[in-house]
């Protein structure tokens, strides 16, 4: 009975098929950002996607909101995205521009997230510059 079991065991133990890993962690990192920003003043957002180890079959998304303030963000061809749209990433450095059209404090939250539903949220947080908030108006000498 023994002999049957240990056979039992030997061949229900046994698994032919590749163990491959698909999910690895990532993180984002960005450069330093300003902290004002005037109305109508777009600052660039440079973004590094960084993977622990790398699965081809991995894909990389983003979306963004804005809890506070008003502005838009771009694409590195300058369309404008809609937020809680879902954007796929193409490359593993990215840029997005936004531009500040209020003079309250702003607030973007941006997420990334791949196919395998892992994520890293991001929060950018400007402050109006009082100084000179309209920088497009032409001051015409008195």
């Amino acid at each position: 009975m023994s002999i049957v079991a240990a056979m039992l065991l030997l061949f229900t133990g046994c698994n032919d098929k590749l163990d491959v890993q698909q999910v690895y962690e990532f993180s984002v990192s960005t450069l330093p950002l300003q902290k004002k920003i005037k109305v109508c003043e777009t600052v660039e957002i440079r973004f590094q996607l960084v993977r622990m180890d790398k699965y081809e079959g991995a894909k990389y998304y983003f979306n963004f909101f804005q809890p506070e303030g008003k502005g838009y963000i771009q694409n590195e061809n300058r369309d404008i995205l809609i937020p809680n749209d879902t954007y796929e990433l193409t490359g593993e450095t990215f840029s997005l521009y936004y531009t500040s059209y209020c003079l309250d404090k702003q607030i973007i939250d941006i997420t990334i997230h791949d196919n395998f539903n892992q994520e890293y949220k991001l929060s950018f947080s400007f402050e109006n510059n009082k100084n000179d908030p309209f920088p497009l108006l032409v001051k015409v000498p008195v």
